[in-house]
């Protein structure tokens, strides 16, 4: 466990740390399947890559596809999903009650994703969360994107806080070592989509299996 120390600001990865955006995605692999002559079959098996992008999810919906077709079924799948955003997706099960703490504490919490920010902004929207949120760092606001630190730093900046009093929180191996590049102290989130892989190796600070242990970890419980 992470030594409990009171952040500046904590910010997180969005798919697989803050939201439980899957099932969506899963719904909208299973339409272009479907719209494509394919059996809705196998759309779940999406789901354990949600966090590595769409190019994962269509080469995991579409095994068979060499990677001019993912360059081609990329958009229409994208498109797919937007149209139905938060049918399914929220936030995982206690994570409310995290950012609802942070905000009685006067902790500032911001998101920073790898995820297009056309799509991002419209799931926090959708959500009511892009109000409470002090940043919003998107895939597609710098020339750089995780694990290259920058888009963990410009939040900071957005956010007016130092890197080196913050937290990051992520799902993925390329959150961890962003968030160290960045100088921050970082969690892994044991509840997102692993793929299988086993956090304890990504050199995390700590590794926490459920959100509601997050608030020991910011010194909250």
């Amino acid at each position: 466990m992470i030594r409990p120390v009171i952040p500046d600001a904590v910010f997180f990865d969005l798919d697989g740390t803050l939201v439980d955006s899957a099932p969506d995605m899963i719904e909208a692999m299973r339409r272009l399947r479907v719209e494509l002559g394919e059996s809705p079959l196998g759309a779940e098996s999406i789901g354990a890559v949600v966090s590595r992008g769409g190019r994962a999810m269509i080469r995991r919906g579409f095994p068979e596809a060499d990677e001019a077709r993912v360059e081609v079924l990329l958009p229409r799948f994208l498109d797919l999903y937007a149209a139905a955003i938060a049918t399914h997706s929220a936030l995982f099960p206690g994570m409310d009650a995290v950012l609802a703490a942070l905000e009685a504490r006067g902790t500032p919490w911001g998101v920073v994703t790898n995820k297009p920010g056309w799509l991002a902004r419209a799931l926090m929207a959708e959500l009511a969360l892009h109000h409470r949120c002090a940043a919003l760092v998107t895939g597609d606001c710098l020339p750089l994107k995780k694990p290259d630190p920058a888009p963990i730093l410009r939040a900071c900046e957005i956010a007016g806080v130092a890197a080196a009093r913050s937290v990051y929180v992520g799902d993925d191996l390329r959150d961890i070592e962003a968030g160290h590049s960045a100088g921050m102290r970082t969690i892994a989130a044991g509840w997102g989509y692993l793929d299988g892989e086993d956090p304890q190796g990504w050199g995390a600070d700590c590794v926490i299996g459920s959100p509601a242990q997050l608030l020991a970890a910011f010194g909250m419980s």
